[in-house]
């Protein structure tokens, strides 16, 4: 029996695994593909979308609740991201993009170093100290793909993308404790700017003009 086609959303954002992403579905296309997916009950995929095209790498989410739906069709729901998937083939007979997928999850179990996770989880506090993100849950540690929940807050799509692609959580988890400190550092180092800048660079306000 032939696998069903995914129904295909490209965005600006890349979803996790077991992360949730809130969405407005305006688009007639998208309302459509809503429409069946809640019909249907089933998946679909999220996909990032650049300015040349789709990835071929996605993770596929299920809606987990409509939180309001407007009279025009439009409509506020949470997805939860489930599998990460590959595009083999595109099909766009409906006004949706919908693709054949091949499913995929990690195939390396190599034991993951304590001091590897230690660093990765400092990283992570030490920028949810900085940005203090809303809504966002603890990770749960006993997660065996832990990275996933860490890399949540980070907003730096390649990064997120590369860390969805690998199948290797102790690679994932290398990848993270590297990054993260000078990703860090790079925002702290943007945010005093920031307040430095109307005191005119040097820690007083300029002479009113």
């Amino acid at each position: 029996m032939p696998q069903a086609l995914l129904p295909l959303f490209p965005l600006g954002v890349v979803l996790f695994p077991r992360t949730q992403l809130p969405l407005h579905i305006f688009e007639e296309r998208y309302k459509e593909m809503m429409r069946d997916v809640l019909e249907a009950q089933s998946e679909f995929g999220v996909v990032l979308a650049g300015e040349k095209g789709i990835v071929n790498m996605g993770c596929s989410a299920a809606v987990e609740k409509v939180t309001r739906r407007y009279p025009d069709g439009r409509m506020d729901l949470l997805a939860g991201g489930r599998r990460r998937f590959e595009i083999l083939e595109l099909d766009d007979e409906k006004p949706y993009l919908r693709g054949r997928v091949e499913f995929f999850d990690d195939d390396d179990f190599a034991p993951l170093p304590p001091d590897t996770q230690r660093r990765a989880l400092e990283g992570y506090n030490d920028l949810i100290q900085l940005e203090k993100p809303e809504g966002l849950s603890n990770p749960e540690l006993s997660d065996p793909q832990l990275s996933f929940q860490l890399a949540q807050v980070v907003p730096d799509v390649d990064f997120r993308q590369v860390l969805l692609s690998t199948r290797s959580e102790l690679e994932r988890m290398k990848r993270l404790a590297d990054f993260l400190p000078g990703y860090t550092s790079r925002q702290k180092q943007t945010q005093h700017m920031r307040e430095l800048a109307p005191r005119n660079g040097h820690g007083k306000w300029p002479p009113s003009i």
